[in-house]
């Protein structure tokens, strides 16, 4: 498991940094043409096989036609940051930022006290997908919030965890890291605001 889990994430933070050299036109139309396969399973876009399918490690491929759990987290992963990246310049703003996991880059999208409830629910929600069709579904809003608040996200951790989040005796953990650092990432910054509050006692 572990063996297939890092080379899933090896895969999308190469092919990530793939597009980042790329020239500026050659990569706007990868980053278009992944943007296509958002909502899709891997597989539907025969334009984007050569993206998913160039250079991936055997042990990820399909053996039954059925897409495999690292072909789906490679997939959504990548469709998901060529949507993150959209508006962005891949070299002054890049979207991808290693160190930023699901559960703190949404902690970020609370700016002021009343945006606590509202991306906590929508946090909540997603966490407890009851599979990865669903799961690829709030990805997508919650990516399109991150996007326009200029939030970045760690894409080859989002893999890895999509990759675990497949399998019923991994989920739980996968939930558990997703929380812990939504909530440890929402308390350091309710501390920090609060060290610019005024002290009333005196």
């Amino acid at each position: 498991m572990s063996g297939k889990t890092e080379a899933v994430s090896r895969f999308v933070e190469n092919r990530i940094k793939q597009i980042y050299l790329l020239p500026e036109n050659a990569a706007k139309a990868v980053l278009a043409g992944l943007r296509r396969g958002v909502g899709t399973a891997p597989g539907e876009l025969p334009q984007l096989w050569g993206l998913l399918l160039q250079d991936l490690p055997e042990e990820l491929m399909s053996k039954d036609g059925m897409s495999t759990r690292g072909q789906w987290a490679v997939y959504i992963a990548l469709t998901l940051f060529a949507l993150h990246q959209q508006g962005y310049d891949l070299k002054q703003a890049p979207m991808y930022q290693p160190g930023v996991g699901l559960g703190r880059a949404a902690a970020r999208l609370i700016c002021k006290e009343e945006d606590m409830n509202r991306i906590q629910r929508r946090f909540n929600v997603l966490a407890t997908s009851a599979d990865i069709r669903e799961l690829s579904h709030h990805l997508r809003g919650m990516v399109q919030l991150l996007r326009t608040d200029s939030i970045p996200l760690d894409y080859s951790a989002l893999a890895k965890d999509l990759y675990l989040y497949q399998n019923e005796d991994y989920r739980a953990a996968v939930r558990l890291k997703w929380g812990q650092d939504f909530y440890t990432y929402t308390g350091k910054k309710e501390a920090e605001t609060g060290k610019d509050e005024p002290n009333e006692e005196k």
